[in-house]
């Protein structure tokens, strides 16, 4: 059994200890979070199926006693997941078909995203690649020049995204090596990164990794995924103002879950903090309809009444943009209400 005798200790040490030791048993989680097996519908099938992974520094934010805890309910595997759900399937977004090569997902006109690692920090249950063949198709480093020689062919990519798995999870020098051989291709004019870690691993924002963001010559957006206001705490905050004050633009992207976010005040409340922190809320995604998922779905309806409701209460540019990717579609869908439909559509006229 875990034991967390000096949680500030534990929090304090670098990031690829916290790593380690990161949660990988119900049974430990819950012990440290003062909950009972027995109240939590827990599926021993699902960890099977996609194992447990949450690092201390995000079990931290959890309300201890608290079954219910908005946190808690994106890395619980549970029963619910082993449901059949009509409509729900391995690949929902269409990213085996859009795989050029080996690491290589080019779906859109002038993007294209890199898979360097299938690995993340945190096994979130609700994530639309939990059952991506990353054996098969991540980057590994013999596999990273054919993909630059693809980049540097098609001459019409003007920006990379590197995702995975977690990007940050790469390690500090191949990271940096990497930005280096992107910002040399002359068709490329920014790089931008998804990550999760910022919010669930903090520690991760260290000197090494900002000296690789500040040699970097062309401009970096970093895209945060952060679902709920209580996943930021100081070491989040501290972590942002870093690469904030190097100059990355960053974004943030949450997905609309059931139980964790679905509700108007909850989505406010996850705008305001995360503009009083430096960073932008840019989308609201729909569930990524992946096996397994199911249970998080919000409906469509639902989901434009909440964004209406945050439209209401908040200045534009703290509502994010709600959307579904369509597998084949050429962009992200946007989702729009009727007042935003209106708006576009004089737009549009004029």
């Amino acid at each position: 059994m875990k034991e967390i005798n000096d949680e500030a200790a534990q929090l304090a040490k670098p990031w690829q200890k916290q790593l380690n030791e990161a949660f990988h048993s119900v049974e430990d989680l819950c012990t440290y979070l003062r909950l009972s097996l027995v109240e939590l519908p827990i599926s021993v099938a699902a960890t099977k199926n996609f194992p447990l992974r949450v690092p201390l520094s995000f079990a931290a934010c959890m309300e201890k006693g608290n079954p219910n805890d908005p946190l808690l309910r994106q890395v619980l595997p549970v029963s619910d997941e082993m449901r059949i759900y009509p409509g729900y399937s391995a690949d929902p977004v269409g990213d085996l078909s859009a795989s050029q090569q080996i690491g290589v997902i080019h779906k859109y006109h002038g993007r294209a995203l890199l898979i360097n690692t299938g690995a993340c920090a945190i096994h979130c249950r609700y994530c639309f690649r939990r059952n991506f063949p990353y054996a098969q198709l991540q980057l590994g480093k013999r596999q990273e020049q054919a993909a630059l020689d693809y980049l540097a062919a098609n001459t019409s990519i003007t920006e990379v995204i590197l995702s995975g798995g977690d990007p940050l999870l790469l390690s500090d020098t191949r990271l940096t090596l990497l930005l280096a051989q992107l910002s040399a291709l002359p068709s490329i004019k920014r790089i931008r990164l998804h990550s999760r870690l910022p919010i669930v691993l903090p520690a991760r924002i260290n000197d090494a990794l900002i000296d690789g963001f500040n040699q970097c010559i062309k401009p970096i957006v970093l895209v945060v995924h952060c679902n709920h206001a209580n996943e930021i705490n100081q070491r989040v905050i501290s972590a942002c103002q870093r690469l904030k004050s190097s100059g990355i633009t960053l974004l943030n992207q949450a997905v609309l879950l059931k139980g964790v976010n679905d509700q108007a005040e909850v989505l406010g409340a996850l705008s305001e903090q995360l503009f009083a922190i430096g960073i932008m809320p840019y989308y609201l995604h729909l569930l990524d309809k992946a096996t397994g998922t199911g249970h998080f779905e919000v409906s469509e309806a639902e989901a434009l009444r909440l964004i209406q409701d945050v439209q209401d209460s908040l200045p534009g540019y703290l509502v994010p943009q709600l959307v579904r990717e369509v597998a084949g579609a050429p962009a992200k869908q946007r989702i729009t209400t009727p007042v935003q439909e209106s708006i576009l559509n004089q737009n549009n006229d004029n």
